[in-house]
């Protein structure tokens, strides 16, 4: 096993772990816009690290380019799509009586049959 077999489990496992604690996130987060934190921002990093697990495995230019276009794009759509929802859930919850810190998305604390 070489050094940059080490260094590409590690990021993997990184990257995993990151993946984990976004989607963790999301369940336990009330609210959109609590919500939109561990969907972009540990997500993408979590897709980073294992992007740069892939190009450590295989270290060539044909799939550096591939996987760092991947890369851009991902960042660039998580940006844009958290700018996104947090303007629509803003002008949503500003548009409503009371208030607003309830938008509609947050998961009950209690089953309302039992």
């Amino acid at each position: 096993m070489t050094p940059l077999d080490v260094v590409a489990a590690v990021c993997v496992l990184l990257g995993a772990a990151f993946a984990f604690a976004a989607g963790v996130g999301m369940f336990r987060f009330h609210g959109t816009l609590a919500r939109m934190h561990p969907a972009t921002k540990p997500q993408v990093l979590g897709l980073q690290l294992i992007l740069l697990a892939m190009w450590l495995r295989r270290p060539t230019w044909a799939i550096a380019g591939t996987l760092l276009l991947t890369g851009v794009f991902q960042v660039i759509t998580a940006t844009v799509a958290a700018y996104m929802v947090g303007r629509a859930a803003h002008r949503d919850a500003s548009s409503q009586d009371g208030d607003g810190d309830d938008d509609g998305t947050a998961i009950p604390d209690e089953d309302p049959a039992g």
